[in-house]
């Protein structure tokens, strides 16, 4: 993944530094999030063609405020700074940041100096998404004030010979209304980038790097069913050919019919070596008496990895472990300015003594750049729309005890939900839908009999990435069939409710 263009984006934790990374990448360059802390060495090491500066939570002036290298604005690289980047920038350069007088949250009116390459070919007069408490009261040497509102006379600054610009607003949200055009003068007029980051160029690229780093040794793949893993997978094939071997454990985890499904897709559309080894037995016992969410997700993958140990003694010269990790996978389980939400299969569970080198080839993309690499890579589309699914599979749909019993209820009952999805034609429109089982019990009453039976959770929402999701507004009519079918058919529930949480401050899966 190595780039020639590469924007580098410091991370001081704030709300919307994954979006920045998306924008960016739709303007088809690449770019990473790294750490505030890196020094300004291992970012010259890291040959960026720009840097950003993202927003943050902090105050500057307050003590134990994010910081980063103040050289880093020494190393002739174009920098922007947005909000909390801005307002450090001006800070470590001279200038001076202070509690605003008027705070501004939400849309303001924003007069812009349409000379400065930063807004050419913008509007004079235009709207941006503001969300600041302090400001910038005193410009750096060398800076002058480019943009302003009525209540933030410096909503942005430049100093147009050594190509440092800030702003104080937010171009990365759609409520700025030409946020990506900012973005793209930074990016092409500023930076001089050549939006050279295609999906055909990046699969290409990952192809070579892979071939290059396996060698002469083997790969192993898990396949989940799941999209990921099965772009991962096939990714590889394309690289290492034969020498890459599929192992579908089937842990007892999966949705209703999909081992089967998996295992002959790859085996006849790709003609991969795929082996199906049933350890539903294995996983089960060491779930047994797990409840906490976390132990189950570590529980998981370090039974994935033994089993994996295990199965790649069945073949020689395997060096590698082939994972469909990818970069909401990597930043939701945490660094050092973003707190863990969750530890992810593929990112947290691994066993420190694991042994095996990881191959991650989609570890830096989001879900929606994974589909492209399918679709460059020929799989079909029911396999590539399918819904994500989470590496610990049904155990962290299922609240308090994973046994045997609520997996098949479980089971069941999310069969229903796609089945009922799909036939409102809702599926696609959809970033999941699936079902939850709750540990939870209540009353009901089924042919004049009282009833004390098992709770069903339906989870619908809609994305484009996953970082942040809004609850799905379905239809009454679809709601009611899902609900009666679930009863009707899985005779261990009658109750089933809609969660309609936005994530945040939920996250789409339970646990």
């Amino acid at each position: 993944m190595m780039k020639a263009e590469k924007v580098l984006i410091l991370n001081f934790g704030g709300q919307y530094t994954q979006l920045i990374a998306r924008r960016i990448r739709e303007c088809n360059v690449y770019c990473e999030i790294i750490s505030s802390k890196k020094s300004a060495e291992e970012i010259k090491a890291m040959n960026p063609s720009a840097i950003v500066l993202s927003g943050g939570p902090a105050s500057v002036y307050t003590k134990d405020a994010p910081q980063c290298d103040k050289r880093i604005f020494a190393l002739g690289v174009p920098v922007l700074g947005i909000c909390y980047g801005a307002q450090l920038m001006a800070q470590l350069l001279g200038g001076k940041v202070s509690m605003a007088q008027v705070r501004e949250y939400g849309r303001a009116e924003l007069t812009v100096d349409n000379t400065s390459p930063l807004f050419r070919g913008i509007d004079r007069v235009t709207s941006a998404w503001m969300s600041h408490t302090d400001s910038i009261t005193s410009l750096p040497d060398g800076f002058k004030v480019i943009a302003s509102t009525p209540n933030c006379p410096v909503a942005a600054m430049g100093d147009i010979e050594n190509k440092l610009y800030a702003v104080q607003f937010h171009p990365e949200v759609e409520h700025t209304a030409k946020g990506m055009d900012i973005i793209r003068n930074f990016l092409f007029i500023i930076s001089g980038l050549h939006a050279d980051w295609t999906m055909d160029s990046l699969v290409e690229q990952t192809i070579k790097d892979i071939r290059k780093e396996v060698g002469d040794s083997d790969a192993i793949c898990a396949i989940s069913g799941g999209v990921d893993s099965t772009v991962a997978a096939v990714l590889v094939h394309r690289a290492i050919g034969d020498k890459l071997h599929c192992i579908l454990v089937d842990n007892g985890l999966l949705r209703l019919n999909e081992a089967e499904d998996v295992e002959k897709l790859l085996k006849e559309e790709f003609e991969m070596d795929i082996r199906r080894v049933d350890e539903q037995e294995t996983f089960l016992s060491a779930l047994k008496g797990v409840t906490d969410p976390e132990e189950k997700r570590k529980a998981i993958g370090n039974t994935f990895i033994r089993v994996f140990d295990r199965e790649a003694k069945k073949y020689d010269k395997v060096e590698f472990l082939v994972q469909g990790t990818l970069y909401p996978d990597v930043i939701e389980s945490g660094d050092e300015m973003a707190s863990t939400i969750k530890s992810h299969h593929n990112v947290g569970g691994l066993p420190e003594d694991m042994n095996f080198k990881l191959i991650e080839p989609l570890r830096y993309l989001f879900k929606d750049e994974v589909r492209q690499v399918g679709k460059e890579l020929g799989i079909p589309d029911e396999i590539l729309m399918r819904h994500p699914f989470p590496g610990p599979g049904l155990a962290i749909r299922i609240l308090g005890e994973v046994t045997e019993e609520r997996l098949d209820i479980l089971r069941r009952a999310d069969y229903i939900v796609t089945r009922e999805i799909k036939k409102a034609g809702l599926y696609n429109s959809l970033w999941q839908a699936f079902a939850v089982l709750p540990d939870i019990h209540s009353v009901g009453v089924m042919g004049d009999d009282r009833t004390y039976s098992e709770t069903i959770v339906l989870r619908a929402v809609t994305s484009s990435d996953g970082m942040t999701a809004d609850w799905a507004r379905l239809p009454y009519d679809v709601l009611d069939r899902i609900s009666r079918q679930i009863i009707n058919e899985v005779y261990e529930v009658n109750r089933v409710v809609y969660d309609i949480t936005s994530k945040p401050p939920a996250t789409i899966e339970w646990e």
